[in-house]
């Protein structure tokens, strides 16, 4: 059973007018499942590739998978990419997931045509199918750089932006004392800044003047306070500064290990605006990025899934290669009705469809082992291949 959530590529041999094809199956979908449009029918035109040879045939109908899975996880991380990017936002999303400026289901079911300026059917298969994956690896690759190099830069901001946060006993410093804060220029004393529990104010205020020997007297003064923590400063002698921090732990009060310099301050500062300035340009690049390499990953995922379309074609019906196509956006809900009227319309075919059995055993039962994955795939009297609502 196809999938509810795809758009379905259907191909079948060219016995009449396409056009005259595509009004019938419409009317009898659209009477038969009467919540499907009938502007989620359109014609697919499928190009007349350079046949090759049977084994060619055979070998790219087992290689062919192998590179849609590719292309489509590809695909897949890209929009990953984009709904991290805008938070999940699905109104948001939508502006970015396009191809060619258009949604997806414009792009599929409006007149689509095989793009022969870049992919000129002159072309072998095999050589269009490796032309089509290197620029699918080549996305794939750029996609990583600058996803890493992003990551990276988020990652730097982060944890900058998490040292401002959090209580007094642990977020920085910087933005919150100032020099009048400290006793600068001492030979022997300096300023020592300690977080206080608000519920051990009341011990700090009694107790840190005779915590060691040369503290200060009356020197505590309060600097900032928040929901946990009062940060005081208080001046003593350089000499007993290891035995104060000691006592101060054993107190439970927070001697925190901050040197007051200009300089550095202003370098915390601008390493900051640095990393959000860099994060920001980052995240501007890879959304541009990744609106552009949807388009086009997305265009090589189809190009891809018309390819093997007629490949299994060709290997189903024969020559001479002239297809007819259909694409078909299912209602969910409605997706075995579409598919008994799409069996039953295509019933007439059933006999000519063995020939892809014939052509992949050569007539030999011996052979059908090496191909018996494909043999066993599900099988329609029609060629049907599913391009996913990624999307969705």
């Amino acid at each position: 059973m196809p999938s509810d959530q795809s758009t379905w590529l259907i191909s079948v041999p060219q016995d009449g007018e396409a056009e005259g094809l595509l009004q019938e199956v419409t009317t009898k979908l659209v009477k038969q499942s009467k919540s499907l449009p009938p502007n989620n029918i359109s014609q697919l035109n499928i190009p007349t590739f350079k046949t090759g040879t049977l084994d060619s045939l055979i070998s790219l109908s087992e290689d062919l998978p192998k590179q849609e899975s590719f292309f489509t996880q590809t695909v897949a991380k890209i929009v990953d990419t984009l709904r991290n990017l805008l938070n999940n936002d699905p109104s948001k999303l939508s502006k970015h997931i396009l191809v060619n400026e258009a949604t997806v289901d414009d792009y599929l079911l409006h007149d689509w045509s095989w793009n022969e300026g870049r992919y000129g059917v002159q072309r072998g298969l095999p050589e269009m199918a490796d032309v089509l994956n290197k620029e699918m690896i080549s996305i794939d690759n750029v996609m990583k750089t600058k996803l890493n190099s992003y990551n990276l830069a988020k990652g730097s901001l982060t944890q900058m932006q998490r040292k401002k946060t959090g209580n007094l006993s642990v977020r920085s410093l910087v933005d919150v004392v100032s020099k009048e804060d400290f006793l600068l220029d001492s030979e022997y004393m300096e300023t020592v800044l300690v977080a206080v529990p608000k519920t051990l104010v009341k011990d700090w205020n009694a107790k840190y003047e005779r915590l060691t020997s040369m503290v200060v007297p009356r020197s505590s003064r309060p600097i900032a306070a928040d929901a946990e923590y009062s940060l005081f400063g208080v001046v003593i002698f350089r000499k007993v500064h290891d035995e104060f921090v000691q006592k101060c732990r054993e107190n439970k009060f927070i001697v925190r290990d901050f040197v007051y310099s200009e300089d550095a301050l202003q370098k915390q500062r601008e390493e900051l605006e640095t990393a959000d300035t860099t994060e920001k340009e980052l995240w501007t690049e890879l959304l541009r990025l990744s609106r552009t390499n949807f388009s086009e990953a997305f265009q090589l995922l189809v190009h891809l899934k018309v390819m093997r379309l007629f490949v299994e074609s060709v290997l189903r019906y024969g020559l001479p290669a002239n297809y007819t196509g259909l694409i078909v956006k299912p209602d969910p809900k409605q997706v075995k009705k579409i598919l008994t009227v799409l069996s039953s319309q295509f019933s007439y075919l059933a006999p000519r469809s063995s020939r892809r059995s014939n052509a992949k055993t050569g007539g030999n039962e011996d052979f059908v082992g090496e191909y018996q994955s494909l043999l066993e795939q599900e099988f329609f009297d029609f060629v049907l291949y599913e391009v996913p609502w990624i999307v969705y």
